[in-house]
């Protein structure tokens, strides 16, 4: 049998995070208690419990010489405030994901808006977001109960409202329920929440079941997202959920000749190993073959390796930081610039060389324009070779050391942080600060969720640092909380001098079935579908389409609701304009018969506008009905007889044209003929 253990199985951020806390507490001293188990896992909890670490259902229930630890899955503002009231010593590790949607809600009720969430009313994390709501909230399991809400309450169609899901909810259920929302609440803002760990692990969980016999699930079996993986598998194959390697004696494999073996977000790495090594045994028994994943042979390897994974960002730099001490930083001279390397003095009898590679994380270093002869500086010594009476430097290394200080105090002191994007990596990309790599997720590396992470490569960003883990020297950080900050800037200075007529050109960013929205340098505004075109049209994209440059000018301002109307058709366009100009009364033009009635025939003059043939200007004898002398299509020339411009009428005569041929012919006829 073979087993294929999916790449993403395993502690999220936000759970390793808040496990890694606690110990890092205990390992200080600090008696430890939790509100709730801190994870959705109970091995690991009971690990916790052996260790000292207690449990409070409420904030007085807690030790008052215990450090109270808030979990993963956020509290409601009232429980913060009542540990705040206590003055009990507090630790939130409350997953940053999270946290963020307790600001969206936040800011969103206290702006008058009604909250939709997505997700198991009864769960913690979705009590935690509830709390956050200063106004009306609603919590829906499913599209189906989604519609419920709609039915029973028709006034929300009126009101402002703003939509967020469960971290861990399912991708593919909250796709239909946006769908819903976007089509009843024309009003409504949408946020994708669903943290990028359960997405990646559902999608991978999809396809790992398509491909194989059977799937195994580990993992808790009151964790939501552990019960989701369960959920997106069971329809491809047979699915099994176990919480500890015990229960896989229970389970019967024969027959099974591909096993996928995934595990949940709160499932530690030691729990999957031990499920791998007794799948091993009992593979053995039955003398069959076991393939393993080696991504899956965690801990100790990973320790020896020292190899780097998407999320720990720099562990080999980290440990080899650690054991350096002071006399291996040195101050040198550079006294000569290779392609390969850069040749330094240190004051020592040995040459001293940087390799290039250990120069700078740049992408865009270039040592021939960048480093000069007669440059200073400051070094670590990696390695000695007195055989060769060599030593090779880095200043890469060097500089993380100072890096890392200036990451902290940015995160402290909330201020900006300028780094280069050197790796897109599973989930996000990975950003060098002088030598320092913080981790920026997919969800806050650019503007929006679908914009694509590869553009970023070798680009400088800037962000706010957003959590650290000083024990493990690791940094998060968010591009967008940079680039809302801009975009509140810009329109805070648009606001202030924003007025009708005022010209802009802009940048269409997303269609609607009513209309066009325009990014005008960091505001939105909106063409109205009926201003796209003087003509009538079913769609915007058949006037415009997403990432088109156009010209616009403000039609309406709403400062209160900061809503920009946009126009888009020009004057000089309108079709009775250019009537007025090229076609006064008596002009004889071709025309497309486009409509037929009882009373005659509408016929195209120009785009735009339809003129009348009464059935009585159709011939020069009575018609009994239109279709008698034209159909549909057919090119006739005809005269304009009158135009209304206030009533937007324009009347045509085919008759007139034909009575003004024969009075031609009669004229002619009666002229004296010349005599020979």
């Amino acid at each position: 049998m073979k087993i294929t253990v999916a790449e993403t199985a395993g502690f999220c951020f936000g759970v390793d995070r808040a496990v890694n806390l606690v110990y890092s507490l205990l390992d200080k001293g600090d008696k430890v208690c939790t509100l709730g188990p801190i994870i959705h896992n109970p091995q690991v909890v009971e690990d916790l419990r052996a260790r000292g670490v207690t449990i409070a259902d409420t904030p007085d229930q807690a030790p008052r010489d215990a450090v109270l630890v808030i979990r993963t899955h956020g509290v409601p503002k009232s429980v913060t405030e009542e540990i705040a009231r206590l003055s009990l010593r507090c630790t939130n590790a409350t997953c940053p994901f999270v946290l963020k949607i307790h600001r969206i809600v936040s800011d969103a009720t206290a702006g008058g808006s009604t909250v939709l969430i997505a997700g198991d009313p009864n769960h913690p994390e979705v009590i935690g977001i509830r709390g956050y709501c200063r106004g009306d909230a609603y919590v829906f399991r499913n599209a189906e109960e989604l519609d419920a809400i709609i039915a029973a309450h028709p006034e929300l169609a009126e009101r402002s409202v703003c939509a967020v899901s469960q971290t861990t909810f399912s991708t593919a259920e909250w796709e239909k329920c946006v769908k819903k929302i976007k089509l009843v609440y024309t009003n409504a803002v949408v946020f994708d929440t669903i943290c990028n760990a359960t997405e990646e692990r559902q999608a991978e969980a999809i396809a790992l079941s398509r491909r194989c016999d059977r799937m195994l699930i580990i993992g808790g079996r009151h964790s939501s997202n552990t019960a989701k993986l369960k959920s997106v598998c069971e329809p491809n194959c047979p699915t099994d959920l176990i919480e500890t390697a015990a229960e896989l004696r229970g389970i019967d494999f024969s027959g099974c000749r591909h096993l996928g073996v995934t595990a949940g977000a709160s499932t530690p790495a030691r729990i999957i190993k031990e499920v791998l090594e007794t799948m091993s045994e009992i593979m053995n028994e039955t003398n069959s073959a076991v393939e393993t994943n080696a991504a899956a042979q965690e801990t100790e390897k990973e320790e020896a390796a020292k190899s780097f994974d998407e999320m720990s960002f720099s562990e080999a730099l980290e440990e080899s930081l650690k054991s350096m001490s002071g006399d291996q930083k040195v101050h040198g001279v550079v006294v000569g610039v290779s392609p390969s390397e850069i040749q330094v003095d240190i004051n020592r009898k040995h040459a001293g060389y940087i390799p290039i590679s250990e120069f700078s994380n740049d992408p865009n270093f270039d040592p021939a324009r960048d480093v000069k002869i007669g440059d200073e500086l400051d070094l670590i010594i990696m390695k000695t070779n007195d055989a060769e009476g060599t030593v090779m430097l880095s200043k890469r290394r060097y500089d993380a050391t100072k890096s890392w200080d200036e990451i902290v105090k940015a995160q402290e002191e909330n201020t900006i942080v300028e780094g280069t994007v050197t790796d897109v990596v599973r989930g996000g990309v990975l950003a060098d600060v002088n030598g320092s790599r913080v981790f920026i997720p997919a969800s806050l590396a650019t503007a929006s969720r679908n914009d694509p992470l590869e553009d970023l490569l070798k680009q400088k960003v800037q962000f706010r640092i957003i959590d650290i883990d000083k024990r493990r020297r690791r940094a998060v950080g968010s591009v967008r909380a940079v680039l809302k900050e801009q975009r509140k800037e810009l329109e805070d200075k648009f606001w202030e001098q924003a007025e009708v007529g005022q010209k802009y050109t802009g940048v269409v960013k997303s269609l609607t079935s009513y209309g066009a929205f325009v990014d005008i340098g960091g505001v939105d505004g909106m063409i109205h579908i009926s201003e796209l075109s003087w003509s009538r049209i079913k769609h915007p994209s058949e006037v415009v389409n997403v990432g088109d440059t156009v010209e616009v000018y403000i039609k309406d301002l709403d400062p209160e609701k900061r809503k920009i109307s946009l126009g888009y058709k020009k004057a000089e366009d309108n079709p009775w304009e250019i009537l007025r100009r090229d076609y006064p009364i008596g002009s004889v033009v071709e025309a497309k018969v486009v409509g037929l009635t009882a009373f005659g025939a509408f016929a195209q003059i120009i785009p735009g506008i339809d003129g009348l043939i009464h059935i009585s200007q159709l011939a020069d004898h009575r018609v009994e009905k239109p279709q008698d002398v034209v159909k549909i299509g057919d090119v006739v020339k005809v005269k304009i007889t009158d135009i209304d411009f206030d009533k937007k009428r324009v009347s045509l005569s085919m008759r007139a044209l034909i009575e003004e041929g024969a009075a031609d012919e009669a004229a002619a006829a009666e002229e004296p003929q010349d005599a020979e």
